[in-house]
C-alpha cells in the first residue's frame, strides 16, 4: 500500500516538474506551496516513522496528523495567494497553527532524511529571532513576537515562500528530472563505461574510473552523501577487488563525490541559488567556476596517479572493460549528445534554466524511444524507463525541497535578526585589514557550519552569514560566494563530521578516521584553490585574456606542486629536499607577476626531468619497488 502511494505521489511530483519546465512557473505562492506539499507527502511515505518497528502503528498516525496538516497548510496558500501578497494580512491563530504544523514536517523530514544538525540550525535561528533581546552584547537585538515570525515565514514570500523555494521547484527540479530520465535511458550506464575505457588501464585506474563517474553523478546529485550512497557500491567494490587499500578506496569515492558538488555546469544545484542570490546569470557562475574544478580534478588525478605508482595498484583487468565498439554504438551515445545539445542550445539562446532543461528533457526522450523501438524493446519496457525516471526524480527532490524550504527559513530569521551583518562586522574587527586572515577565520567557520548539511542547504548558510565579511573588504561579490561555496563543500570530507566519508568507509568495511586522512590528502588542493582565487581573480573571470593565461599557468603549477608534496612523490632520493623543492614551487606560484610564473614553471620542470632520468637509470626494478601500502 505504501510503496504504491510512493510511486504515485513521486509521478504526480515529477509530473508537476516536467509541467512547470516546459510552461514556466505560474503564479509564486500558488505554484511553491502545491510543490511543497507534495514534497511533504511524499517525503512521509519515502522516510516513514517507525518503519519497521513494533510501535509503528503509532508512527503512522503522527505521519496522518502531519499529512493532512501540511495539506492544509499549503492549500490555504494556495487559495490566498493573492490576498496574501496585495494585502499582508495580519497573523491569526489559524496562521499560527498552520505555521507550526509546516514547521514540524519540515524539520522532521529533515530529521529523518539528514539527521539532527541541520533541524537544530533552523530551530536555534527561529529561537534566535523570538529570544534575541534576551541576550546581551552585540549578538542580540530587540526580538520579534510570534505574530511577527509567522507573518514573515508564513504570510509572504519572504519566508518558506521565499526564492530557495522556488529554485527548487522550477531550475533545480528541472535539472534533477533531466538528470534521472538521462540515467534512466542509459546515460548511466554509459558513463560508467566511458570512464572504464578512459582510464581504466592507465596506473590506479579503478580510482580513476570512481573519480570521473561519480564526478558526472555528483554533479546532477545535488548531495555528495547521496552520491556515495549510490556509485559508491560499485566504485568501492571494484577497488576492492583489485586489492586497493580500503581507506584509500573509501576516500577516492567520498573526494570524487564532493568533487561533483563543485563542477559545472549545475554545481550540485547550488549554482542556480547562487545566480539567483547574486543576481548574475547561471551561464556566468557556471564559467566562474569550471577553471576551479579543472584545477580541483587534476590535483585528484594526480594524486592518485602518483600514489598509485608508489604503491603499485592495479589497473582494471583487460577482460572487465567494455569494447569501444559498444560503448560508442549510436543507440547510447546519440541521446546523450542530443540531451546535451538540447540544454545548451536553450542556454546559448537565451532561454529560462528550467526551458532549457525541458529542451534537454526532449531530446532525450524523442532520441531514447525510436532506437529502444528500433531494437525491438517492449513498448511497456520503453515506458517504464520513462515513467522510472519521473518518479526517481519526484523522489530525488524530497531532501532538497524539504532543506530548501528549512534553509529558506533560517535565511529569512537571518535577514530579519541582522545576524549576518553582525557576524561579517565581528569578523572583520578580528582580521583587520588582512584579506587572508579574515578569510581563514571565514573559511574555518564554513567547514563548521557546513558539517552534517548537504551542499545546497550548506551554501546558502554560508552565503548569508559569512559571505557578506568578505565583500565588505572589497572581494567581488562572486569570489566571496564562490570561497564559502567551496569551503561549505568540503565539510562532508573533513573531519570530524564527515559524513561522505563515514558512508564510503562502511561500504567500503573500514574505519572512518584513516579513510579521513586518505580524502583530505587527495582533497588538499581545494582547501587552498579558495585562496587563489582571492590572489588570482582572473580563474573566475574578472581580468583579460593575459591575465586569465598567467592565473591558469600559476594554478597549474601550484596544483601540480601541491599534489606531488600530498603525494609524497619521490623525486632527487632525498625526501626533505624534495620537500623544500616543491614548497619553494608552491610559494612562487602563490606570487603573482610574470617572472615568478617562469620560474615556478622551469623549476616544477627541472624537478620532473629528474625524477624521470632518476626512474629511467634505476630500471623497472626500481619502479616496482614501491609496493607499499601504509598511507
Amino acid at each position: 500500500m505504501r510503496e504504491h502511494l510512493t510511486r504515485g505521489l513521486a509521478l504526480t511530483l515529477g509530473g508537476l516538474i516536467l509541467y512547470t519546465a516546459a510552461t514556466g512557473p505560474f503564479e509564486s505562492l500558488i505554484q511553491r506551496s502545491i510543490f511543497l506539499a507534495l514534497v511533504i507527502l511524499l517525503g512521509l511515505t519515502v522516510y516513514p516513522l517507525g518503519a519497521g518497528k513494533r510501535w509503528r502503528p503509532l508512527g503512522i498516525a503522527l505521519d496522518l496528523v502531519l499529512a493532512v496538516g501540511a495539506v492544509l497548510a499549503c492549500g490555504y496558500v494556495a487559495m490566498n495567494a493573492e490576498r496574501i501578497l496585495v494585502e499582508l494580512p495580519w497573523a491569526s491563530t489559524r496562521d499560527m497553527l498552520f505555521t507550526g504544523v509546516l514547521l514540524v514536517a519540515i524539520l522532521e523530514l529533515s530529521r529523518r532524511a539528514i539527521g539532527l544538525i541541520f533541524p537544530l540550525l533552523v530551530v536555534a535561528g527561529l529561537g534566535y529571532a523570538w529570544f534575541g533581546a534576551a541576550i546581551p552584547g552585540p549578538l542580540g537585538h530587540r526580538g520579534f513576537d510570534l505574530v511577527y515570525i509567522t507573518e514573515t515565514i508564513y504570510l509572504g514570500d519572504l519566508g518558506v515562500w521565499g526564492m530557495l523555494v522556488g529554485v527548487a521547484a522550477t531550475t533545480i527540479a528541472a535539472f534533477v528530472l533531466f538528470g534521472s530520465l538521462l540515467l534512466h535511458t542509459g546515460g548511466g550506464q554509459t558513463f560508467m563505461d566511458l570512464a572504464l575505457r578512459i582510464s581504466g588501464r592507465s596506473p590506479g585506474g579503478a580510482a580513476k574510473v570512481a573519480t570521473v563517474a561519480s564526478g558526472l553523478f555528483g554533479m546532477v546529485s545535488g548531495s555528495a552523501v547521496a552520491n556515495v550512497a549510490t556509485t559508491g557500491n560499485f566504485t568501492i567494490p571494484m577497488m576492492k577487488r583489485l586489492d586497493y587499500p580500503r581507506p584509500f578506496a573509501a576516500a577516492v569515492e567520498a573526494v570524487a563525490s564532493t568533487g561533483g558538488q563543485i563542477a559545472p555546469p549545475i554545481l550540485g544545484a547550488a549554482a542556480f541559488i547562487m545566480a539567483e542570490i547574486l543576481g548574475e546569470s547561471y551561464l556566468r557562475i557556471a564559467l566562474a567556476a569550471l577553471l576551479p574544478a579543472i584545477l580541483f580534478y587534476l590535483g585528484v588525478f594526480l594524486t592518485i596517479h602518483l600514489v598509485a605508482q608508489r604503491r603499485n595498484l592495479r589497473v582494471v583487468p583487460a577482460d572487465e572493460l567494455p569494447g569501444w565498439r559498444d560503448v560508442l554504438r549510436p543507440e547510447r551515445i546519440v541521446p546523450i549528445l542530443a540531451a546535451l545539445g538540447g540544454l545548451f542550445f536553450g542556454v546559448l539562446n537565451g532561454r529560462s534554466i528550467q526551458l532549457s532543461a525541458f529542451y534537454g528533457i526532449m531530446m532525450t526522450v524523442f532520441t531514447f524511444v525510436p532506437f529502444a523501438l528500433l531494437a525491438r524493446t517492449p513498448l511497456e519496457e520503453i515506458l517504464g524507463k520513462l515513467l522510472s525516471g519521473l518518479m526517481d526524480a519526484g523522489r530525488g527532490m524530497v531532501i532538497i525541497g524539504v532543506l530548501l524550504a528549512g534553509a529558506q527559513i533560517l535565511v529569512a530569521m537571518i535577514g530579519m535578526t541582522g545576524i549576518g551583518v553582525t557576524l561579517a562586522s565581528l569578523i572583520v574587527n578580528v582580521g583587520g585589514e588582512s584579506l587572508f586572515l579574515v578569510a581563514g577565520i571565514v573559511g574555518g567557520v564554513c567547514l563548521i557550519l557546513g558539517m552534517g548539511i548537504p551542499t545546497t542547504a550548506a551554501y546558502v548558510l554560508v552565503a548569508s552569514v559569512l559571505a557578506p565579511a568578505l565583500t565588505t573588504i572589497g572581494v567581488e561579490p562572486l569570489i566571496a560566494h564562490l570561497f564559502v561555496f567551496y569551503f561549505a563543500t568540503l565539510s562532508v570530507i573533513t573531519p570530524p563530521v564527515c559524513v561522505a566519508v563515514f558512508v564510503a568507509s562502511g561500504i567500503a568495511g573500514t574505519n572512518w578516521l584513516p579513510a579521513a586522512g586518505e580524502a583530505v590528502r587527495l582533497a588538499a588542493a581545494i582547501y587552498v584553490i579558495p585562496f587563489l582565487l582571492l590572489i588570482y581573480p582572473a580563474l573566475a573571470g574578472f581580468s583579460g585574456a593575459v591575465d586569465i593565461a598567467l592565473a591558469i599557468c600559476q594554478g597549474v603549477v601550484f596544483v601540480i606542486a601541491f599534489a606531488s608534496l600530498m603525494s609524497r612523490v619521490a623525486i632527487t632520493g632525498n625526501r626533505a629536499l624534495d620537500i623544500i623543492g616543491l614548497i619553494v614551487v608552491i610559494g612562487l606560484a602563490l606570487t603573482p607577476g610574470w617572472l615568478t610564473t617562469v620560474a615556478a614553471l622551469l623549476a616544477l620542470a627541472g624537478m620532473y626531468a629528474l625524477r624521470r632520468r632518476r626512474s629511467i637509470s634505476a630500471g623497472p626494478s626500481r619502479d616496482m619497488s614501491a609496493k607499499e601500502t601504509s598511507p
